[in-house]
């Protein structure tokens, strides 16, 4: 019988070492290389080689194409069957309803499917922790922080886990080699056991990071206090939002022995807690001198005009380069590496290198039309604003210069609107500053109808399906003409304006509208040239009280976060927390009909995407394969 009995434990070790690579990434053995580990850990300078490698599969998470907040959101579509092999375009087809619980998409349980290995980051952070001690040259110092970046790290590993998957694995410290076959198959921790863990790495780690990063020529991007304090504030915000704090659709979720999973009552002293975390970590933010971007580029700037530069300013707070940009709380290193799909085609040059730089990162008119007109409020609530006939022909004039191109006839909806609209949105008869050009009276207009246009479909690879493209993605130092010259810039994590956004948002949801949430919404409002939200509602709204209650200020701080970070891959997320992205993705996306070329004929919507989006899709389905190998992991719901 102990034969048998160890017989079974090898052939389940076996199995799980084989089955999509899920084994040693969520059951943690620990290695019997002890030597390998001995010289791994042997001085100062191969033991930060090794933290190196806990930090990189967060690096891989910068990687947009692969990053559910970013693909599952709405904001940009990507044509669907191109095969153009650019990308893994999987992520971008989520939204076609082309999951599959058998061999999911983006499959960061096991690290497949464009997904990161995320519980194999996990094993090197507790290795990392098991064998910080081993050196001998490491300062006390050196290894108090070094022990506190890796647990940030396996705090933020498990926080993205489990903002997909919801109730986790906690990997709290890897098994030996001799663990039982019961020891091996974990079971999942409730969803606030999950969170909690989070947050006390986060706790444990704080004190120990350092205020900033001082030597910025060796250690830029490395965690510091504010970030973690920062993320902490998010994690608790997550977990206080609809989808995991008292959600019906999860209240009779258990495990296989009978345990909840989910909470199934409403606990609002969880915005309370969020809000403090918030509050705390604005103030670190800005003791240690982050404050709002709000300096206009100077980089190959000429002459131009106020209005262009104020656009600019917006257009620049993410691609302004980390070290110069005082809002960035946290970015990942790798640059941002899509800009040519992002780019109209704005010369014949360019239009001959279609085939390689193809813009098809396309944005639905319902993205578009998220923005706020110039008042300050939705498009559909402005008094003086003609929303019944957006679609209408307009011609470019004086009054909507440098910004429209003046006698040129494009969509009404494309006048009146915020500043930010003007700076994150390219479409056709709109200005696009840079790309060589330093001087305002030089710049180049998109001029996208139908396929003779330049920007205008070129083949089916190289079709920008919506007629809009995010401009805020592109540095307006990058040169796309007979040749594709990248400026490039780091995609942020977290930014100042989001987290001032966040706290309002804990804020109004643990005590209502106050004069403290509204003074937070109004300092991002402040920068976008607009006014605050109690004045802008009360001039120009057709519902002028809505700040007013608590529902009406959640839907405005909510479309504040999607319009200040959108295409940030921030959006598909907070969507998924606040358990309004079904309700996003009910309806179809739309474009306009970019094969025509008379603008009466282009400005008519049509459908591009129709989504397919159930309460299912709210978290990732595990593998069917891992449900096999190990028999107490539960899958997700409806799934």
């Amino acid at each position: 019988m102990k034969k048998l009995r160890s017989y079974y434990k090898l052939m389940l070790l076996v199995a799980l070492a084989t089955s999509g690579q899920s084994c040693k990434k969520y059951l943690d053995i620990t290695p019997d290389n002890v030597a390998t580990l001995d010289y791994t850990f042997r001085n100062r300078n191969e033991t930060e080689d090794y933290l190196f490698t806990c930090y990189s599969t967060m690096q891989h998470l910068n990687d947009v194409v692969n990053n559910p907040g970013f693909v599952y959101s709405g904001e940009i579509v990507y044509p669907n069957n191109l095969n153009d092999h650019f990308f893994n375009e999987s992520g971008f087809n989520l939204i076609r309803g082309l999951q599959l619980s058998s061999d999911p998409a983006l499959n960061y349980w096991d690290g497949t499917n464009g997904g990161q290995a995320i519980f194999q980051a996990l094993r090197r952070c507790n290795i990392m922790l098991e064998n910080i001690d081993k050196p001998i040259d490491l300062s006390a110092s050196e290894k108090q922080r070094w022990i506190a970046e890796t647990k940030f790290l396996k705090a933020f590993y498990h926080y993205y886990l489990i903002r997909m998957y919801g109730p986790m694995l906690l990997i709290k410290e890897n098994l030996p080699i001799n663990a039982s076959a019961e020891e091996v198959k974990r079971k999942r921790a409730s969803v606030d056991e999950s969170f909690d863990y989070v947050v006390s790495l986060l706790d444990e780690a704080i004190p120990n990071l350092p205020p900033v990063i001082s030597n910025q020529a060796l250690e830029f991007g490395r965690i510091t206090k504010f970030m973690a304090m920062s993320v902490k504030a998010e994690v608790l915000a997550t977990q206080a939002s609809p989808l995991f704090n008292g959600n019906p659709d999860y209240a009779n979720i258990k495990d296989h022995d009978g345990k909840a999973l989910f909470s199934a009552t409403f606990d609002a002293t969880k915005w309370r807690k969020a809000a403090d975390a918030a509050k705390a970590a604005i103030t670190e933010c800005e003791a240690q001198g982050l404050k709002l971007y709000t300096t206009p580029p100077t980089v190959n700037i000429g002459n131009i005009s106020d209005k262009l530069r104020n656009v600019l300013v917006l257009q620049n707070d993410i691609t302004e380069k980390w070290e110069q940009n005082p809002e960035l709380i946290w970015a990942l290193n790798y640059g941002f590496g899509y800009q040519n799909f992002c780019i109209p085609r704005l010369t014949s040059d360019a239009a001959s290198l279609a085939s390689s730089n193809p813009g098809t990162f396309a944005v639905p008119i319902q993205t578009a039309e998220l923005f706020y007109t110039d008042k300050g409020v939705p498009i559909n609530e402005d008094k003086t604003w003609d929303y019944a006939g957006r679609f209408n022909i307009q011609t470019g004039d004086d009054s909507s210069a440098p910004l429209i191109q003046t006698g040129y006839a494009t969509a009404k909806e494309h006048f009146n609107r915020e500043r930010r609209f003007y700076a994150d949105i390219a479409f056709d008869g709109g200005i696009w500053f840079g790309n060589g050009k330093r001087n305002e009276n030089e710049a180049y207009y998109v001029n996208a109808r139908g396929p003779y246009a330049l920007a205008g479909p070129k083949s089916l690879t190289a079709t920008n399906i919506t007629g809009y493209w995010p401009k805020k993605l592109a540095n307006y130092l990058t040169v796309y003409t007979n040749l594709f010259t990248t400026e490039n810039y780091r995609l942020p994590v977290m930014r100042l304006s989001g987290l001032y956004l966040l706290y309002a948002e804990c804020v109004n949801e643990a005590d209502g509208p106050s004069a403290e949430a509204y003074s937070y919404i109004d300092r991002v409002r402040a920068r976008a040239g607009l006014e605050g939200v109690v004045d802008s509602w009360s001039k120009y709204s057709k519902n002028p009280s809505k700040p007013n209650s608590k529902e009406g200020l959640r839907q405005i701080i909510h479309q504040e976060r999607r319009i200040e970070l959108c295409f940030e891959a921030q959006s598909g997320w907070d969507l998924r927390r606040w358990k309004e992205l079904q309700d996003v993705l009910s309806r179809p996306l739309q474009g306009w009909k970019v094969d025509e070329g008379t603008p009466e004929n282009y400005y008519r919507p049509q459908t591009v995407v129709q989504p397919v989006f159930g309460i299912k899709d709210y978290l990732w389905p595990i593998s069917t394969n891992d449900l096999i190998v190990n028999n107490n992991l539960t899958q997700n719901p409806y799934w």
